[in-house]
């Protein structure tokens, strides 16, 4: 077991093993064990009552965070010529098609998210295999697949972002900074589990919110009460 650091030691000090902690004061909380000397992700992982393996419990969805997620997120709109200007008047960082595909073919992907219309889906499909494990192949779902190519670029880049439950029933996801005031991570928090408290599947038996925590990305997690959110 890999020894923890003095930082590390003081930030376990700082928090009660055995509470559940208020929404309110976990993200004053994560606040204070910050340790790191960039300004870390606060991020939020709920642990729910389903079985992914079963299609009619599957959890995913999208929420756009009232403050952001204090990050630059770097949007590629594969879109024909048509939507160039327009994607490229909402802020995507990359605009193109046919010569994005080449790279993506060639193993590029740094972008964050991927923006695309109905019609280039099709093209899309050979590249499963290097944008699924990625997260980045578009969904009509998520809204990254739309004749509004605009409106998804501005969403994307004032903070929404989608979320899927993973094999072990929990979603993660990123809610802010450290920088931010405790009250924005609130709101962001408090946005995205009540989000998920809307898409129970009505075949989720049981306690469908078990667990909820609340950590930075150097620091240890905060339980959450679930019952207080």
């Amino acid at each position: 077991m890999a020894r923890l650091t003095k930082k590390q030691k003081v930030a376990l000090s700082k928090i009660d093993k055995n509470k559940l902690y208020s929404l309110k004061d976990a993200s004053s909380l994560v606040k204070e064990v910050s340790s790191a000397k960039f300004d870390e992700s606060v991020d939020i992982a709920v642990k729910l009552g389903v079985d992914p393996r079963k299609a009619n419990q599957m959890v995913r969805g999208v929420v756009t965070l009232p403050h952001g997620t204090g990050r630059d997120v770097r949007v590629l709109a594969l879109v024909t010529p048509d939507k160039a200007a327009e994607a490229t008047a909402a802020g995507a960082d990359y605009v193109g098609l046919d010569d994005y595909l080449q790279k993506i073919k060639d193993g590029w992907t740094d972008v964050d998210v991927i923006i695309t219309v109905p019609s280039v889906m099709g093209k899309l499909g050979p590249l499963g295999k290097i944008l699924g494990p990625r997260g980045l192949m578009p969904n009509p779902k998520t809204g990254t697949v739309t004749m509004d190519v605009a409106k998804a670029v501005q969403e994307v880049k004032a903070g929404k972002i989608d979320f899927k439950v993973d094999k072990t029933g929990i979603v993660h996801a990123s809610i802010g900074r450290v920088s931010f005031d405790a009250d924005k991570i609130v709101d962001n928090a408090h946005e995205i589990i009540q989000t998920l408290v809307k898409l129970k599947p009505t075949a989720a038996k049981g306690t469908y919110i078990k667990s909820i925590y609340l950590s930075c990305t150097m620091g240890p997690g905060i339980a959450l009460d679930p019952k207080a959110v």
